[in-house]
């Protein structure tokens, strides 16, 4: 459980934010070091934020005009931001002439006669040159022309992505704090979820009161809301629709919710009256390898010891493990939904990683009723500790929570 409340207090311990930016920074630099590289540029939102701390909303992630430099053997890294005047009043773990302006070409939006692309190279070509960047330099994530752009400067670009996401792999406790209140939330808005479900409703209102509840809580980002019923979940449909729910139906839902940059990935599954044999059957079955894989996950296992408690993709009706990927599964979760290390039998069993003390994982099953009237859907955080693990999803999952008409554990 999250030790203290929401809000920071000054009569008990909770979340050191300046404990969080120090350490995520330090990692990031270790990292970086590890792999042989100079520096880091970074346009990955998480990455970003991992590395300075700062935040400019979701509406901006994918406009290629916000970055950061991590330079070795300079203290803080430079931030490139389209609110650069804001940050530098807002911001104080950032010296004012490591925040600067950024445009960029917005993902070719800016007429390409304009140059941006290559303005932006050469405002880091400059920085490299003046704090001595000679080095393999690493990129996360970026478009075509500002590579070359960047090679046209003599500076050499490699992956840097591996760099960062083994920054990342490991959660500090300020970490494994905000994800157990991320969690928290999805607990709660599972609550009023089963309240409100019966005969009638449809899949989108009920996502409309999940948003509703977290962004009251004071979610960041309610990154999607997956509602699913009946024949739309075999097979997965992964999204909502208009649908509405009738009697007899199994319905499950995926949130992602994201508290202070921390996400979940978080599934339960409820039928709309008292579930039938072969709902429970299948219910029984995902919940069978789920419990499996979570004894699996500890300190000195491997990837591979948790994959093969799933099922083959054949066993459970698909052509193979592609067809199948994402049903039985678990991934890494903290500023970003999938991290490193992604568990599956499609590679797993032959390419086993070792889990380590400090890693979170997302852990999901996913099983057909028989008699068509939907599928079972369960997904547990978890904590990878040296004896086990601590599980922080905690909305009831021993059974299919029944709601919406008499005899149910919810009218």
């Amino acid at each position: 459980m999250p030790r203290s409340g929401m809000n920071g207090v000054d009569f008990e311990s909770n979340v050191d934010f300046s404990r969080l930016r120090k350490d995520r920074l330090e990692r990031a630099r270790q990292s970086m070091k590890n792999y042989g590289l100079s520096a880091l540029i970074c346009y990955d939102f998480d990455n970003i934020r991992y590395i300075t701390g700062t935040h400019i909303g979701e509406w901006n992630r994918n406009k290629m005009n916000r970055y950061c430099l991590l330079i070795d053997g300079v203290e803080q890294p430079f931030l490139f931001d389209p609110a650069a005047p804001s940050k530098r009043q807002r911001v104080d773990w950032l010296a004012k002439d490591h925040i600067m302006p950024a445009v960029g070409s917005m993902r070719g939006a800016i007429p390409v006669e304009v140059d941006m692309v290559s303005k932006v190279a050469e405002q880091v070509a400059q920085y490299f040159k003046e704090y001595g960047v000679t080095g393999k330099v690493g990129m996360d994530i970026t478009d075509i022309p500002l590579i070359r752009a960047l090679e046209d400067k003599n500076v050499e670009i490699v992956d840097g992505q591996q760099a960062m996401l083994d920054a990342r792999i490991i959660k500090t406790d300020d970490e494994i704090q905000l994800l157990k209140t991320s969690a928290a939330m999805v607990d709660a808005a599972y609550y009023d979820l089963a309240k409100a479900l019966r005969p009638g409703i449809m899949e989108n209102e009920l996502v409309a009161i999940a948003n509703y509840k977290l962004y009251g809580w004071g979610s960041e980002l309610v990154e999607f809301v997956n509602s699913i019923s009946g024949q739309r979940g075999n097979p997965h449909s992964h999204t909502f629709s208009n649908r509405m729910i009738r009697p007899g139906e199994l319905i499950y839902f995926d949130i992602g919710n994201t508290y202070n940059g921390y996400k979940t990935c978080y599934y339960r599954t409820f039928s709309c009256g008292v579930p039938n044999a072969a709902q429970r059957t299948a219910y029984e079955k995902a919940s069978k390898w789920i419990k499996a894989s979570i004894s699996a996950i500890k300190a000195g296992n491997t990837s591979a010891d948790v994959a093969k408690c799933w099922p083959a993709a054949t066993e459970l009706g698909f052509k193979n493990e592609e067809e199948a990927f994402l049903l039985q599964f678990a991934h890494g979760i903290g500023l970003g939904l999938w991290e490193k290390p992604v568990i599956s039998r499609l590679f797993s069993l032959d390419n086993p990683f070792e889990l380590k003390e400090g890693m979170v994982f997302a852990l999901e099953t996913w099983c057909a009723s028989e008699d068509g009237s939907g599928s079972a859907r369960i997904e547990e955080e978890v904590v990878v500790t040296k004896d086990g693990c601590e599980i922080i999803t905690k909305f009831p999952s021993d059974e299919i929570t029944s709601c919406g008409l008499p005899g149910c554990q919810f009218l």
